[in-house]
């Protein structure tokens, strides 16, 4: 049975001089304030749909490498991922960068790089995000 997960926003106004908020339903984590100047300028202390989504693949990414690492006999000690995902107006979503540090005990620098780009191409999310053209990653052991 899938499981499903529910977010809400509400917007008022014009894009450029409206505002909203979004709010993470299913865990009542937190709502948070976003508008056009959080996404095409800079975030003032707001979020964005780009902000959001690198959220949502950094840590599918984190627990999709920590899946395969532990199911190839190498499980991580930890995993640390950022995801930064470029928006330019009128454009789109340019690029997804993501920047993993593990430490995994036994495994060489080749063999977690293999294992880093496996997750890249089969964390859900990674899938989710295939019409984006351009989805890079550094990948290295500390």
């Amino acid at each position: 049975m899938a499981i499903k997960q529910t977010a809400n926003a509400h917007w008022e106004g014009s894009l450029v001089e409206g505002k909203g908020n979004v709010s993470l339903a299913t865990s009542n984590s937190g709502s948070f304030d976003i508008d056009w100047k959080a996404r095409a300028e800079e975030a003032g202390g707001k979020t964005s749909p780009e902000e959001l989504i690198a959220a949502a693949h950094s840590s599918c990414y984190s627990m999709a490498l920590s899946h395969g690492l532990t199911g190839a006999g190498t499980p991580p000690t930890s995993i640390d991922t950022k995801a930064e995902v470029s928006f330019q107006a009128g454009v789109g979503i340019t690029g997804i960068h993501l920047t993993v540090r593990a430490n995994v005990p036994g495994l060489s620098q080749e063999d977690f790089v293999a294992a880093a780009e496996g997750a890249k191409a089969n964390c859900p999310v990674s899938k989710a995000l295939a019409a984006v053209e351009n989805i890079t990653l550094d990948a290295a052991l500390v």
